[in-house]
């Protein structure tokens, strides 16, 4: 409860200062006085607790079952992939049982200034994004507000007629025709909706439309009002019959505001931001944090990195420091640190809680974690929950892991998972986009169980 206090009387202050000097400036007051005035008012303001990240205990790997010997090999594989500019630097948390038994800064932040990469090193998380978003539109139903069976339209009517783009069978083209059925909450959730990031059959319609790629920081209008035009355009496939990864989460920010009647930043900054101390969550970076932000790089065809262009539209360092800071995108629009983000992970792995403040019941962390799909292909042993992918299968995925683990990953190379079974959370993140011919993460993924040995 006291970080909730905390963080809402920071903002407090700040817009109690903000319109006092509006105030005492319309009234012709000395603006020297003004001055002296807000000084005296912000040191009585600010005597009291300051807001700090919360930070996990952290134990000995092998009082959490892990081999210090063996793990020496992650943190060699990181320093190695720096050394060899494959990767400008990252960071990396692993929590067992709500404690960090494993934690590392490598790299570098900022290549060209040799600024070294810092465990509070803020990232653009991408589709990490998603799974906040989703949490909250569980929220919304716990409170009474939505039903996610419901079909979308209920609060948005300009869903309650879509269209679909069928590619003919002779390649000749597409047909347009009327959704078999509305599109639904979940099938938002479960990306079952039918909806890409515009580069399905119709997609020249998309790209007039300016509704192509997953990022929005560079657009000045609120989300809300640019799913009103995408509703309009032809969709990829009918609801519930294939994955189909895209704009669904986007849809489910644009719902969030509707229906809370709050900016989608505004509800996840009440709902799970600040009750969780993610106080190192943005959507746009305050200027005072702008030297944490660690610099995009991208992969060239000789395995080494370039810096990304700026600002560059996705593949770039992007609007998030310097922008319209208008548009906020529930499926990609985040930046965070390693530590914020275990501390969202490490709720769910709680059942809904974590230090005592509840964000979600059990029952509902069980239905958000748990296989939706039915008659639809993910990936091999894998399934889709309402907010991740799902391990159903380790055999037919083929890497290490436990039945029911959940996790995702984001377009700049970060990854993540949860592992009720084995009590993990595991959090990497860097910044290379695009990544290809990256093998990183299988890396981590096969370098931490082999030192798991109990």
């Amino acid at each position: 409860m006291t970080q909730l206090v905390n963080y809402v009387r920071l903002h407090s202050y700040v817009y109690f200062v903000l319109n006092l000097r509006v105030f005492m400036i319309s009234k012709n007051m000395n603006r020297f006085f003004v001055f002296r005035f807000i000084l005296i008012v912000c040191a009585i303001l600010l005597t009291g607790p300051v807001i700090h990240a919360q930070t996990f205990e952290t134990v000995s790997p092998e009082d959490a079952g892990f081999s210090s010997e063996r793990l020496k090999r992650l943190s060699d594989m990181f320093n190695e992939y720096s050394e060899q500019q494959r990767i400008a630097g990252g960071v990396a948390m692993v929590l067992r049982d709500g404690k960090v038994l494993f934690q590392e800064s490598f790299g570098y932040r900022d290549v060209e200034s040799a600024e070294r990469m810092t465990m509070d090193s803020m990232f653009r998380i991408a589709s990490q994004t998603k799974a906040i978003t989703s949490v909250g539109i569980m929220i919304l139903q716990e409170e009474g507000k939505l039903l996610i069976n419901d079909p979308v339209s209920k609060y948005m009517p300009e869903f309650a007629q879509t269209k679909v783009a069928v590619a003919r069978d002779d390649g000749s083209g597409y047909d347009v025709v009327d959704a078999r059925r509305q599109i639904t909450i979940r099938d938002l959730l479960t990306h079952t909706a039918g909806i890409s990031y515009g580069y399905g059959p119709a997609q020249e319609l998309w790209r007039e439309a300016g509704m192509q790629g997953w990022y929005f920081a560079h657009r000045d209008e609120p989300v809300r009002e640019t799913i009103r035009r995408l509703a309009s355009l032809p969709m990829d496939a009918h609801r519930g019959e294939k994955f189909v990864y895209g704009y669904s989460t986007d849809i489910l920010g644009a719902l969030i505001e509707v229906v809370s009647g709050l900016s989608l930043y505004e509800f996840i900054s009440e709902k799970i931001l600040a009750p969780l101390s993610m106080n190192d969550t943005h959507f746009y970076v305050p200027d005072y944090k702008h030297d944490r932000v660690a610099t995009v790089y991208s992969a060239t065809p000789s395995r080494g990195i370039e810096r990304a262009p700026d600002p560059g539209f996705g593949v770039g360092q992007g609007h998030y420091t310097h922008g319209p800071k208008v548009s906020y995108s529930g499926g990609a629009g985040l930046i965070s640190t390693a530590n914020d983000y275990a501390r969202f992970l490490q709720m769910l792995l709680n059942g809904g809680e974590l230090d005592g403040i509840r964000i979600l019941s059990p029952k509902t962390v069980e239905l958000l974690t748990v296989n939706h799909l039915v008659d639809v292909h993910f990936r091999n042993g894998e399934g889709i929950s309402l907010a991740f992918d799902v391990l159903m299968d380790v055999g037919a995925r083929g890497t290490p892991g436990s039945v029911g683990d959940f996790g995702w990953g984001g377009a700049y190379h970060s990854t993540y998972w949860v592992s009720p079974k084995d009590r993990l959370v595991v959090v990497f993140f860097t910044q290379l986009i695009p990544s290809t011919g990256s093998d990183i993460q299988g890396k981590i993924r096969t370098l931490l169980y082999q030192a798991m040995i109990d």
